[in-house]
């Protein structure tokens, strides 16, 4: 843990910052132009990504900076921090500019203040700079947490609750005695998925329902797609779970497989953090796992809007590593 969180946040000597860049088509600002005069400016023919300015700075007490401005309008800006690529927008006018951020996370307060520290050493102070905080639903850091601790609770309810009990159950003989009754395989274990898809229900609802009282949150997107990719998550995890205690008979190795599992994935899937923390080369692959299908699909159809169309993918790979690791536990299981 300590290795992959440190590599998220300290990227050994070097942090990069990355920043929604809103330009001004009509009056450039001056002072703005001339921050970036000497940055590096990538283009993305292929627009696997925003055309962005990156610029290094370094400093002897904060070390090496990379500020990387990726070009774009409001609404795209909005979209790129809803989605954790960026913690802050930068907005151009002709003799001003604007930080939007969230007030309440600390990176984005962590950003705004290197920022615009690196702006004032190179001697351009904005004289009417300010800050706009976004409070609205849907820009918040407590509308990107709710969907990620929605789905880690899946998981861990799954995985945990499916995995250890059967161990559990084999480690002290009991599943002997189901041997004699008519009762198949695949209707013993459809059964734990049952049970523990009720409960994950009742997880999700309680969690939401709090969220919704309290922090005021909202569901911009569509329902049935959160029905879809919530109950696609709960396939995927159970065909694991039962994948995991098809054959093991000992808790405590039961223990350490579940562990081996959630771990990295609690901590790479983006569920407190965006994984865009991480290098980029390791992006795509972070991006392939089940948690973070799952999570990505649950917050574009909390603050992105999506509908059923955007999710379906991605709640069809659910599903299919699901089913699939369901039949090979299935044709691995044995009762004691």
């Amino acid at each position: 843990m300590a290795w992959v969180l440190g590599i998220a946040f300290s990227k050994q000597n070097e942090t990069v910052q990355q920043v929604a860049l809103i330009e001004d088509p009509i009056a450039q600002n001056k002072e703005l132009r001339q921050f970036l005069s000497d940055a590096e400016y990538v283009n993305n023919p292929e627009k696997e990504g925003p055309d962005y300015y990156e610029k290094t700075i370094q400093n002897e007490k904060l070390g090496k900076t990379s500020y990387r401005f990726l070009e774009t309008d409001m609404d795209g800006g909005l979209l790129l921090l809803k989605r954790g690529q960026v913690n802050l927008i930068l907005k151009e006018y002709p003799d001003s500019v604007v930080y939007f951020f969230d007030p309440v996370n600390p990176q984005a307060k962590m950003a705004y203040v290197m920022l615009s520290s690196a702006i004032k050493n190179e001697h351009l102070v904005y004289e009417t700079a300010s800050i706009s905080p976004l409070t609205q639903r849907g820009n918040r850091y407590i509308d990107f947490l709710i969907p990620g601790l929605m789905v880690m609770g899946v998981m861990n309810s799954l995985l945990w609750g499916i995995s250890y009990a059967l161990i559990e159950m084999r480690s002290k003989k009991l599943m002997r005695r189901m041997v004699a009754t008519p009762m198949k395989r695949s209707e013993f274990l459809i059964s734990f998925f049952v049970a523990r898809l009720s409960i994950t229900i009742i997880e999700a609802t309680l969690l939401l329902s709090f969220a919704f009282v309290y922090f005021h949150i909202s569901i911009q997107g569509s329902i049935p797609a959160m029905i879809l990719i919530f109950l696609a998550g709960n396939i995927a995890f159970s065909g694991i779970a039962i994948l995991i205690s098809s054959r093991t008979a000992n808790s405590r190795i039961g223990t350490g497989l579940i562990n081996v599992i959630t771990l990295p994935m609690t901590i790479l899937s983006g569920v407190f953090f965006s994984y865009h923390n991480f290098p980029d080369k390791v992006i795509p692959v972070i991006q392939k796992l089940p948690l973070t299908m799952m999570a990505d699909s649950m917050r574009s159809v909390f603050i992105e809007g999506a509908g059923i169309a955007q999710v379906s993918l991605n709640a069809l790979i659910l599903s299919l590593l699901g089913i699939i690791c369901f039949i090979i536990g299935l044709r691995t299981f044995k009762w004691y």
